[in-house]
């Protein structure tokens, strides 16, 4: 797993290998969300911070699995055909984000 890093704040997480994790990780639409996403009312990124990929540490990880698996427990099981996709997961708290956001 790995753990993307802002101004030495770990803010995300995913079970990406190392090459998907960068990739993903500094992606123009990611940093774009990083952007518009906020915490306590300040975006997770002001775009000048430089962004590490590091390698996540057990307590990450842990935090990390137990949220999958406490989401695993919600789904229902015609849902399980969705293995081995790649999941991300804030470490930080994000504010509520308008899921009704027209992208045109």
């Amino acid at each position: 797993m790995f753990t993307l890093e802002i101004a030495g704040k770990a803010v995300a997480i995913t079970n990406a290998d190392e090459d998907q994790a960068q990739e993903l990780f500094t992606s123009e639409e990611f940093k774009d969300d990083l952007k518009a996403f906020t915490s306590d009312g300040e975006p997770l990124w002001d775009g000048k911070a430089p962004l590490k990929v590091r390698r996540a540490s057990e307590d990450e990880a842990d935090a990390f699995d137990d949220a999958m698996e406490d989401d695993e427990e919600d789904l229902d099981e015609e849902d399980d055909d969705d293995e081995g996709g790649i999941d991300v997961m804030f470490l930080v708290l994000v504010d509520d984000v308008d899921d009704d956001q027209d992208d045109a």
